[in-house]
């Protein structure tokens, strides 16, 4: 018999080897199947994140406006009752203004203009599929809560820190389902 004619041994892969294989290659395919789970997860809570961040600054803005329009004074740019400013060791609680203090749905600005006071009415809503605000297809904004502290700047009687909180449902995926966004800032009694 010539050497081309005798029968060699087979290359290839042997079983093992292509069960060791193909783990790895599920291992690899499963944790590319949770990352696009994270991601889809977190873009249909992107729109959440972006209301609680435009109602945030809307929030400071109409501080910032009751000022500058005068109307309500310096004194009444406060809560309503005394709020928590234990997480800045820097500012003093003080009560009396016309900021409500405790954390409350998305309430509309009432007639004084401003939101978070106590004459807000109706639940804010955003523009349904025509784009225009305050037709029939508005889209309430259920499941958002905002929260005002404001709190005096120890040493300063005409410095002011606002801290605006909005809360909202959030993606179970990410490992939580009550998000927030808190924006600090502060008013000064100058324009």
């Amino acid at each position: 018999m010539s050497a081309d004619a005798r029968p060699g041994r087979e290359a290839g892969f042997s079983l093992i080897e292509l069960m060791v294989a193909l783990t790895i290659l599920m291992i690899g395919l499963l944790g590319l199947a949770q990352v696009f789970y994270f991601g889809l997860s977190i873009v249909s809570t992107s729109s959440s994140q972006l209301i609680a961040r435009e109602k945030a600054r809307e929030a400071i803005e109409s501080v910032h406006t009751a000022r500058d329009t005068r109307v309500i004074t310096w004194a009444q740019i406060r809560n309503a009752g005394a709020p928590d400013c234990t997480a800045w060791p820097t500012t003093t609680a003080n009560g009396g203004g016309a900021f409500t203090t405790a954390e409350h749905p998305l309430l509309a600005a009432g007639p004084d203009g401003l939101v978070a006071t106590a004459d807000d009415i109706g639940q804010e809503a955003t523009p349904g599929p025509d784009n225009t605000l305050g037709t029939a297809d508005d889209i309430p904004l259920a499941g958002f809560r905002r929260q005002i502290v404001i709190c005096d700047v120890n040493g300063n009687p005409n410095l002011r820190q606002i801290a605006v909180t909005i809360r909202y449902k959030g993606s179970t995926a990410v490992g939580t389902r009550d998000r927030s966004y808190t924006l600090v800032t502060y008013v000064s009694s100058f324009s």
